[in-house]
């Protein structure tokens, strides 16, 4: 029954892919996503319903429009099995191999192996899928205009924050069942060095902050809401700080206003400590497509969203790997004022000697 569930959730995400497919293409240029329907981007002339179907259809037409002949870009094929991979792997990881450590799926993982998911466990898939078809949706624009457009990003902070507000911390766990609180979550023994008390794992995996303030309850739709709004300014401050001193270092700006939104929607799906994670994350992915790029491509202007996208998904699967290192940082006031300073100064420090090296760039023409 679960290699049943694996197909169906194949299947749909394919269905997905065709929808993403015409997002992709039509959002660029402001134009409807609903009407008209499916149609050839040469000769405009309707496409037949076996055309339309995921994944066969481009086989059954050959990859050309039936009418005049042109080619579809293989693309649209690419982005069908790349949704329905995504979204069969995240129903693995999500459910089956409960990557997030979520106390409910652990109880009832033997009834999951078994073929029964409970409803808890589609709404944790469903809210992660939602986030990769946002990713899905901003990557492929921004590699195709090098912009992200803000109605990709304005809809899917909204979702988040829905999902915040009905799924506060610590749910699917009900906030009877938590354990104690601690009064400081990191404390320092002697001859034991830090130790930290993680939260307990929920959908959002951390709340706001921990432990909780007293005008906030867990499972609360305030907590919720103030979860999904410090992930939206947490991703949208920390790449618009990190855009701001890059120029200050480089000498031009680094980093678009699209990839401050995609963060900022970003932190609504996760909250703030994960969307910070997710940007240092990002930046190895960056780097090897930058290099690699150079070396193929030459001096080509760099999409970012691509590698952001990818650094909040390994994020958002790595979470439990990466939660125990992170507490004492996110949830000490001083250490954690300690780590944004450094951080801003290796940022400076590093754009600056990309300035001596590479130049102060192009910073337009000289005044008269």
């Amino acid at each position: 029954m679960l290699s049943v569930w694996l197909a169906l959730v194949f299947l749909v995400g394919a269905c997905a892919g065709g929808f993403l497919n015409v997002c992709i293409y039509r959002l660029p240029y402001e134009k409807g996503l609903l009407w008209p329907g499916w149609r050839c981007g040469s000769c405009c002339q309707p496409l037949r319903w076996l055309d339309a179907l995921p994944l066969a259809g481009y086989w059954l037409c050959r990859g050309r429009c039936r009418t005049c002949e042109a080619r579809f870009p293989a693309r649209y094929f690419v982005v069908e099995l790349l949704t329905g991979l995504c979204f069969a792997g995240l129903f693995y990881l999500d459910v089956v191999a409960n990557v997030h450590d979520l106390p409910l799926l652990q109880r009832k993982q033997v009834a999951i192996v078994a073929g029964t998911v409970p409803w808890q466990a589609w709404v944790v898939f469903a809210h992660h899928a939602l986030l990769v078809c946002f990713l899905l949706v901003a990557s492929f624009i921004d590699i195709d205009h090098y912009e992200i457009p803000l109605p990709v990003t304005t809809m899917g902070t909204v979702v988040g924050l829905v999902g915040a507000l009905l799924c506060p911390w610590p749910w699917p766990e009900a906030a009877a069942d938590l354990p104690p609180m601690p009064r400081q979550p990191v404390v320092w023994e002697i001859g034991h060095g830090l130790r930290m008390h993680a939260p307990t794992a929920g959908l959002y995996a951390w709340p706001v902050w921990y432990p909780l303030p007293a005008w906030l309850e867990a499972g609360s739709w305030q907590l919720g809401l103030a979860t999904g709004l410090a992930g939206v300014l947490a991703g949208t401050l920390l790449l618009r700080a990190v855009r701001f001193v890059f120029g200050l270092g480089r000498g031009i700006e680094g980093l678009g206003v699209g990839d401050a939104d995609l963060m900022m929607m970003a932190g609504a799906f996760l909250g703030w400590q994960p969307v910070v994670i997710a940007f240092f994350v990002s930046v190895a992915p960056a780097l090897l497509i930058g290099v690699t790029q150079m070396l193929f491509r030459g001096g080509q202007e760099l999409a970012f969203g691509p590698s952001l996208s990818l650094g909040i998904v390994l994020t958002m699967l790595g979470w439990q790997w990466l939660a125990p290192q992170m507490t004492a940082y996110f949830f000490d006031a001083t250490l954690l004022l300690i780590l944004v300073l450094a951080g801003v100064v290796l940022i400076f420090v590093v754009s600056f000697l990309m300035r001596l090296v590479r130049g102060p760039g192009d910073e337009g023409p000289p005044k008269k």
